[in-house]
């Protein structure tokens, strides 16, 4: 349509990406996105994760123009985007099939968002050059995808969205078929080049390690909804509630009822009788159910390094594993026979056989007593 502004190049505001009350529904009754608020800063690495059906995939096709928000407003720059086609947002995009054109070399599959945007033949050849030495792919120029590794065509893939020098790029899973290895060394190179280059990202993925090693911050979904929105140390250190725990890394819970709240501290009595202090997340009355939250890393089951302030529970071995760089210790703790301790691989480190009744304690800042 005439008229419509290219947003390629829009002046910056503090907020440069802005969900407003959005809301998405495919079939008019069930919304997949739920009264959605969001906002970025300019060069932020912002990643959307959560499992399937949750809801991050539609918010970054409602971003790129793929998608109509039922509801609300999207803004780039300060303006709104809503109805403005995906071609003149100026938004790079990274899929996890790549979208490569297979009749096409590199370099051809490179120019194609330079054509589009009219930029002249000479410049083109040096937007490529440049935007293949990002992603260390020169030499490649003049092969066809099919002649290319998955990971050599995602780079292409990666490159293709950086050539017109976008000031957003969408990433949709980008690194889901690629094997472990190469996948962590393309997150480290992707992470540096979207810092190098100032670019805003918002990154969409169901891998719990991709996003906490990638991002600046990390917006957890689950039920069309945002659960919590925090940098990634925030995220797995202070989890706001049990899907947030539970979704981020590992953790342990205990099951029990506020017997106590005093400022800050809480007491849990368990379901088997034992009495803990916890720090009441999104606890706020007594009677009240909790879900009490561990990560396995912050339990001690060395005696002589359990702090004074330490609370101690007995458990029983139920299965001691070696695995390299650390020990992973299942116990049966208060009726719970999935509770974990991770431990490092040092030389005090007692092998410990099933069966073997310990002491293990944790200090009551690291004890989170959330929503049952």
């Amino acid at each position: 349509m005439n008229g419509e502004p290219d947003l390629a190049n829009t002046a910056t505001e503090q907020a440069f990406v802005e969900f407003e009350r959005v809301q998405k529904s495919y079939d008019g009754e069930i919304l997949v996105v739920k009264d959605l608020n969001l906002s970025m800063p300019k060069g932020e690495f912002l990643t959307m994760l959560g499992p399937s059906g949750s809801g991050k995939t539609t918010c970054l096709m409602m971003l790129a123009g793929f998608e109509t928000a039922t509801h609300g407003e999207i803004k780039l720059g300060g303006k709104p985007i809503n109805n403005i086609p995906p071609h003149k947002r100026g938004i790079g995009m990274v899929f996890q099939n790549y979208a490569l054109f297979p009749h096409m070399t590199v370099a051809e599959n490179l120019s194609f968002p330079l054509e589009v945007r009219k930029i002249g033949k000479s410049e083109r050849e040096e937007k490529i050059m440049r935007a293949l030495g990002m992603v260390q792919m020169q030499d490649f120029a003049g092969r066809r995808p099919a002649q290319l590794s998955g990971g050599q065509q995602q780079r292409i893939a990666l490159a293709r969205a950086l050539v017109f020098e976008p000031e957003l790029v969408l990433m949709d899973e980008p690194l889901g078929a690629l094997d472990k290895q190469l996948r962590e060394t393309l997150q480290f190179e992707i992470t540096r080049l979207a810092h190098d280059l100032g670019i805003t990202t918002v990154y969409v993925t169901h891998d719990q390690t991709e996003a906490l090693t990638m991002s600046d911050r990390v917006a957890v979904f689950d039920d069309g909804r945002i659960q919590q929105l925090a940098p990634p140390d925030q995220l797995y250190e202070e989890p706001e509630n049990s899907f947030v725990a539970q979704f981020i890394g590992e953790n342990n819970t205990l099951l029990g009822k506020v017997s106590k709240i005093a400022g800050d501290q809480c007491e849990v009595t368990l379901d088997d009788g034992e009495i803990i202090d916890a720090k009441p997340v999104n606890v706020t009355e007594v009677g009240q159910r909790t879900r009490v939250s561990i990560r396995p890393e912050r339990v001690e089951m060395n005696k002589e390094r359990l702090s004074p302030d330490a609370h101690t529970l007995k458990a029983e071995v139920l299965e001691f594993i070696y695995m390299g760089d650390i020990f992973r210790t299942r116990l049966r703790v208060a009726g719970n026979d999935d509770f974990v301790i991770k431990t490092r691989n040092a030389p005090d480190q007692v092998r410990l056989t099933p069966g073997t009744q310990i002491d293990i304690g944790w200090l009551p800042q690291d004890c989170r007593a959330l929503d049952a």
